[in-house]
């Protein structure tokens, strides 16, 4: 499990608070960073994307009420002729509140061929944004209570599917869930040249905080390349979780 970010120096991952960075023309977009980078550098069979970075927290979305029992809609949906579909791989994004209204199952673009979206959802998530997604023919797995369970998903994923290299570019909440469960094997930043400040931009891991016993992640540095525009790509591996 590998986390990929590009943040500023101070370690935000977004320029102001409740906007989502990908319409946020102020950020500095390079040439050769984003998906495709990553994808030639790690191969991996997920990306793991957070609900966050496709709406913000204040995002409500109404859908129909659903046509399909409970007890259908809680069970996974993986039908087989659209997992034939993902012959390269699989966007992942978790939505246990059911808020992503998608208009791409598979995304435009070369770099995405091949790829298909898989929602995961929980024993919670509303029984309209199942259907929803039934509807939609949109794979999902039911990981969890209340919120999806990380460590469950992941496991679930290599049996289904053999997912071995997994790159998570999701926020904040996603990369912190993934490091206070120990998920993490390295941290890739890709440190672009501008300082953000403020007190509730979003960081690069948002989790609960650590106890007066506590102890951080202990990492190591594998890479520290310079790239064009004064942007360096730092690597870490993950040495010691912290407790």
């Amino acid at each position: 499990m590998i986390a990929h970010n590009s943040s500023s120096v101070d370690g935000r991952i977004a320029l102001s608070p409740g906007m989502l960075l990908m319409f946020d023309e102020r950020w500095p977009v390079f040439t050769g960073s984003g998906y495709a980078d990553v994808k030639r550098r790690h191969h991996p069979q997920v990306i793991l994307e957070g609900s966050g970075s496709f709406v913000t927290d204040d995002h409500v979305e109404q859908f129909q009420p659903p046509t399909e029992t409970a007890e259908e809609l809680q069970r996974h949906h993986l039908p087989e002729h659209v997992t034939a579909l993902a012959t390269q791989g699989w966007l992942v994004v978790p939505d246990s509140r059911g808020r992503v209204r998608w208009v791409y199952k598979q995304f435009p673009g070369p770099d995405w061929q091949g790829w298909h979206l898989l929602v995961l959802v929980t024993k919670a998530t509303p029984l309209a944004y199942l259907s929803f997604l039934r509807r939609e023919d949109i794979p999902y797995l039911v990981i969890g209570e209340l919120r999806v369970d990380l460590p469950a998903a992941l496991e679930e994923l290599d049996r289904r599917f053999g997912v071995r290299t997994v790159v998570s570019t999701g926020g904040g909440r996603l990369n912190g869930a993934l490091l206070r469960a120990g998920l993490l094997d390295e941290i890739e930043i890709e440190v672009v040249p501008i300082a953000v400040g403020g007190t509730t931009t979003p960081i690069l891991f948002t989790a609960a905080d650590l106890p007066p016993d506590g102890s951080p992640t202990q990492l190591r540095l594998l890479a520290a390349e310079p790239r064009s525009r004064d942007r360096v790509l730092l690597r870490y591996q993950v040495t010691e979780h912290g407790k």
